[in-house]
């Protein structure tokens, strides 16, 4: 029996091929961050040890990292340390759904992200693990998932847009599989979805 060593990190439904793509900047100008995120603790503390490196690339408004997160704590049993931390929220009328993210900017790209490219880093050095997973998902047993899609295709905000063609979700999600698994595992699951291992065409 053939061994897989992602089986308890994506669900089957990662393996398949749907009609699918993601949208692009000049789309959604970064829609998905309307209602800001949920940060784990670990995540808070490091972005804002790193406070130096973001407040550059923040609005003039925002540049006070006491101000970046809710002082509202949860549970989250899928979070690293267990507890997490909502980012603050900002009202944007030139924005989907009229508020977004304190770290979403007015050129609709994040100043998480554009701190770590500026200062040489991976693009997602400082972004929240669930802003890198969006859209994607966790089932109940914490494997990486898709869900709704058919809602998610609809939602004009939503990160995702039909396709004409049937796209391998391995395909789709490539960066996120990835970054989040490493090289090893996400070649297993190219090749466990039929796809050229190192993502060859």
């Amino acid at each position: 029996m053939e061994v897989q060593p992602f089986k308890d990190r994506i669900t089957p439904r990662m393996l398949q091929s749907e009609p699918l793509r993601r949208c692009t900047l000049d789309e959604c100008h970064g829609a998905c961050c309307v209602f800001g995120v949920w940060v784990d603790t670990r995540e808070v503390n490091d972005i804002l040890s790193h406070a130096n490196l973001i407040i550059p690339h923040m609005s003039a408004e925002s540049r006070t990292p006491g101000e970046w997160f809710a002082p509202v704590e949860d549970q989250d049993k899928h979070s690293p340390t267990g507890k997490v931390i909502h980012t603050a929220v900002e009202n944007h009328p030139q924005h989907y759904g009229g508020t977004a993210c304190i770290f979403w900017r007015d050129d609709a790209k994040c100043a998480l992200q554009v701190a770590a490219v500026a200062n040489d880093l991976h693009p997602w050095r400082f972004k929240p693990y669930y802003c890198v997973i969006h859209p994607l998902d966790q089932d109940e047993q914490g494997r990486i998932t898709l869900d709704e899609t058919e809602e998610l295709a609809k939602e004009p905000g939503s990160c995702l847009r039909p396709a004409d063609n049937s796209i391998p979700l391995a395909d789709t999600f490539a960066d996120e599989l990835r970054y989040l698994l490493g090289d090893k595992m996400y070649a297993a699951i190219r090749q466990a979805a039929g796809l050229p291992a190192d993502g060859s065409e």
